[in-house]
């Protein structure tokens, strides 16, 4: 079966809701102005032309919406083919009247029905599903029948208000009045899979692609028999599964229970509840309550600000009526069940001290010393932080530069595997692999794809996926595979399918045990993990407050690991999480999981939408291009990383396809929502332009560099919102071109000079090298940076250097070592870190920078840096214990066991990593080398006596 051919240019439009919106309101116009002009006036025939192209768009729309709604529309074509034109208009008034009232009615969602054939048939589900007066007064909804694989799927993905989808038996896969393309790829790889299923089985197929297409809503299933296996079956693709001649109001209560539940906020009402108690507070926090500030003379008025009911929720929790973060048993502990269910976790923990300490937490709780971690030297400072307090052995991967912008993309995953190759050859266990997904800049991996391939060569590694700018990306089935939770849960299916593991045995007899020997092979393969060996144990930490609706330094912590310690977690959440935590951040992190579970999909489409659209009018214009040319995808991600060749994610001629190809097929992709825009042409720098916008204009952006700055668009970017940020960038362009026209030549060639010098090309810093004094092994190369930063706080240890008697010093022979984490902010990613060796590029870079804050660089004294006479002192301490002996002793300390495979022969893995001895593991993992050797010498002297 061939899929209809596209017959209008829907398909290709930004926005499906605006283009709605938009053809309803042309309607209404244009109807209003035929009422009033006769057949033979000039503008007749064009105005008549111009109703009927918003009719066929809305025809082609309205079929997947409940109101106005497909039967709405049938009826004002019917009134309009009767020549009724003044009451066309005012039915077209009245239905764009219903479509704003129900966009702006809180509450309001509709359901959609599949294969309910007749009319009687749909006008008794209506009347069925019509609540009664009852608790669910506080919803309302409306249905939407369609009777095809293709519309219902075509619904889910125009019609952001869905919440349930009710399936019944019986229903063909091809739409016969199609006119939407939107799922094209999709819909050809289902078409063959429909074709060989059974009928009885083709309401399930259709639940799991609405499951993968939008989680959030939920599936129920009606059939004619088999109800009781496919429930069985399918107990996790359907909420409820009914006999299609079963009790019928259970469906309308099913539904509108599923509603409530996603609705609900259990921390948020119990605080809410707390607040409206007359507790009297004769416990701590005088703020408690309000009265510190209501009985007093001084501050009295300034409460108004804030509101009463800040103070009113203000409550510790050991003075009891709340949960507790540390122990939560309540409410707390629900909505952090909620918030793993919306966010695809396996568990999910609050936090209330930013992605900052969340890092910390997981690291603590996977880290012993002396483990080795590879991270992304770009990292969040609070990730070397961490590090340091783990004593972790740290090895850094370098990200590729975009030295023209003086940014950093991502880790090649060639890079990746290179390091992990030389890490099994000299028998030392990786431990951990720290990721930043999505960057500053927007740039984001296929984390399934990394995982699968860094797994192949290290079966047990754990991973750690820092996506702080990422927290909405689970709402959008496009942004979603390239999440952590999402690519664990298809890690885990795979690993699970019997069609992987014969993919993978004809992999392995394929590759071949002497690929394995050699490394450019192995880089070059896109490898395959073995299903019986790995283990999927993945880490998200995310601040919900960057891109949803929470608080400041309200973050959350996802989980989905096979050997999780949960004993482990709880003493590292414990460590760093407060005593004290704020309930407000926490009830705003569960109004958060609950507005995204309910209108995310729609949200976050609109936020997608509105940076495409921001990114057009700028592009389009040629004005604005000239002084602000806005970096796309081709510009931030090298060729050799986009398999798919896309240069513009979005076009008139073929919609979003080349965004979903790229998404599917590319290393690395740019976050469209994060847009860059090159300011070398204004003769300003990013920090002056960020300083102009903000106080001139009120705008605020996010990040700047030397010659760019960067705007990004959230849930709660408007439309007006990007008009007057497009309208003052025009202004400043304007400017531009006046002050070009009016200035003299001495002038003009300041001006030129300037944009030179923003424009000349700055090499972005490698990391150079751990100091030979920090590096407890020297074929790898990774570095002890807890015991340079241990050395650091005594002052005897170190000294200032400012930058040009470093400069001087290196130049003369002298090797400087960085004693601080030195980070420019924003985007806090260090440039040196404690035991690192500095050297000329880095100078020169930090020299460059017009950043006003760089963590630990006393701009009056210099740089913190190790004294030659302490570097000395620690290298005469290790050649009394050579590096290879350091090793061994590491390696004897962990019991090694073989893992052969055929694709593989040489891989080994601590037993200590796998379901043998586990608990074993956590005891002695935490040990020192030292304590570990003592305590094998104790056994072995017990065993002989």
């Amino acid at each position: 079966m061939a899929a209809c051919t596209p017959e209008i240019s829907i398909n290709n439009c930004l926005s499906i809701s605006e283009l709605r919106s938009d053809n309803w309101k042309s309607l209404e116009d244009n109807l209003g102005r035929l009422s009033t002009i006769s057949a033979e006036h000039a503008d007749f025939t064009a105005t008549s032309q111009q109703v009927m192209r918003a009719i066929v768009n809305l025809s082609s729309l309205e079929i997947h919406f409940a109101n106005p709604g497909a039967r709405a529309l049938a009826k004002l074509k019917g009134m309009i083919a009767r020549g009724e034109l003044v009451r066309g208009h005012l039915a077209s008034g009245q239905f764009r009247m219903t479509l704003d009232r129900l966009a702006q009615r809180q509450r309001y969602s509709e359901v959609l029905i599949v294969g309910a054939t007749s009319a009687s048939e749909q006008k008794a589900i209506r009347r069925r599903l019509r609540p009664k007066r009852s608790i669910h007064d506080d919803f309302a909804f409306d249905t939407v029948f369609v009777q095809t694989l293709e519309d219902a799927l075509n619904a889910l993905s125009v019609n952001p208000i869905l919440q349930a989808v009710v399936i019944h038996d019986g229903f063909p896969f091809r739409s016969q009045n199609c006119h939407l393309d939107t799922l094209h790829a999709v819909l050809d790889e289902l078409d063959v899979l429909f074709e060989a299923t059974p009928d009885f089985e083709r309401g399930p197929l259709l639940g799991r692609q609405i499951a993968k297409l939008r989680p959030e809503v939920e599936r129920y299933l009606v059939a004619d028999s088999n109800v009781e296996d496919i429930a069985a079956r399918m107990g996790e693709t359907f909420k409820r599964v009914f006999r299609r001649d079963g009790e019928k109001d259970e469906l309308f209560r099913s539904i509108m229970r599923g509603i409530e539940q996603r609705y609900d906020a259990p921390w948020f009402k119990a605080v809410m509840g707390h607040a409206e108690r007359p507790i009297i507070n004769l416990h701590t926090l005088a703020i408690s309550r309000g009265k510190s500030i209501m009985n007093s003379n001084w501050i009295r008025h300034r409460v108004q600000f804030y509101g009463t009911n800040l103070f009113l929720a203000e409550t510790s929790a050991t003075s009891g009526g709340l949960d507790s973060l540390l122990d939560p048993r309540g409410r707390l502990k629900l909505a952090q069940e909620y918030a793993a269910r919306a966010f695809g976790a396996k568990r999910t923990y609050f936090g209330t001290n930013g992605t900052s300490t969340a890092n910390k937490i997981v690291m603590q709780a996977l880290i012993r010393r002396g483990d080795v971690v590879l991270v992304d030297r770009n990292c969040h400072k609070s990730v070397h932080h961490a590090l340091m307090l783990a004593g972790a052995r740290v090895c850094y991967l370098n990200a590729y530069p975009r030295n023209d912008y003086s940014m950093y993309g991502a880790v090649d995953l060639r890079e990746l595997k290179r390091k992990l190759l030389v890490f099994n050859r000299a028998d030392d266990l990786v431990r951990l692999v720290i990721l930043t997904n999505c960057t500053f800049d927007g740039i984001i991996y296929s984390p399934k794809r990394v995982m699968m391939e860094c797994l192949a060569i290290a079966p047990r590694l754990a991973f750690l996926w820092d996506e702080a700018w990422f927290a909405f990306a689970h709402f959008n089935p496009t942004y979603r595979k390239r999440t952590a939770m999402g690519a664990a849960a298809e890690l885990e299916a795979m690993f699970q399918d019997p069609d992987y593991a014969a993919r993978y045995e004809a992999f392995s007899a394929e590759f071949g045990a002497e690929a394995w020997a050699d490394d450019e092979k192995v880089l070059k393969s896109r490898l395959l993990a073995d299903p019986s060996k790995a283990r999927v144990r993945v880490y998200a930490t995310q601040s919900t407050h960057k891109t949803l609706t929470a608080l400041r330094q309200g973050s959350m912590i996802h989980t989905w690991d096979q050997d999780f310690n949960e004993k482990a977690f709880s003493h590292a959440y414990k460590t760093h999480t407060s005593t004290s935590p704020n309930y407000q951040i926490l009830a705003t992190l569960d109004l958060a999981r609950a507005q995204v579970e309910l209108e995310g999909y729609k949200l976050v489409q609109h936020q997608l939408e509105l940076a495409m659209s921001l990114r057009q009018q700028v592009s389009g214009d040629p004005l604005l291009t000239k002084y602000f040319p806005v970096l796309g995808v081709g510009e931030l991600v090298p060729a050799e990383y986009r398999e798919s060749n896309t240069e513009s994610y979005f076009d008139e001629k073929s919609g979003w396809r080349k965004f979903a190809k790229a998404w599917r097929t590319d290393e690395f992709v740019l976050d469209p929502t994060h847009i860059t825009l090159e300011i070398s042409a204004t003769g300003l720098s990013g920090d002056t332009l960020k300083k102009l916008l903000m106080d001139k204009w009120d705008i605020q952006i996010n990040k700047t560099t030397r010659n760019t700055i960067l705007a990004m668009t959230t849930i709660g970017t408007t439309r007006s919102d990007v008009a007057n940020f497009i309208q003052v960038l025009r202004k400043i362009a304007l400017g531009c071109e006046e002050r070009a026209r009016n200035s003299s030549k001495i002038e003009r060639s300041i001006h030129d000079d300037k944009v030179r010098s923003l424009k000349r090309e700055q090499p972005l810093p490698s990391f150079s090298s751990f100091h030979p004094a920090f590096r407890p092994n020297m074929a790898t190369k990774d570095g002890d940076m807890g015991q340079a930063n241990d050395l650091a706080m005594e002052d005897d240890n170190c000294e200032y250097l400012q930058p040009a008697d470093a400069e001087r010093a290196i130049s003369g022979g002298r090797v400087v070592v960085s004693a601080s984490l030195v980070v420019p902010y924003p985007p806090g990613s260090p440039i040196l870190v404690p035991g690192q060796v500095i050297d000329i590029p880095s100078l020169k870079y930090l020299d460059g920078l017009d950043v006003r804050e760089i963590h630990e660089f006393d701009r009056e004294r210099g740089f913190w840096v190790f004294t030659e006479e302490t570097l000395s002192r620690i290298l005469d301490e290790r050649k009394s214990k050579p590096s290879m002996e350091a090793r061994r002793e590491r390696a004897s300390s962990k019991t090694w066991v073989s893992h052969p495979s055929r694709a593989n022969p040489h891989l080994r893995v601590p037993i200590c990593a796998s379901k043998i001895d586990h608990t074993h593991q956590e005891q002695t993992m935490s040990m020192k080398d030292e304590e570990r050797s003592t305590i094998k010498r104790k056994k072995h002297s017990n065993n002989k006596a």
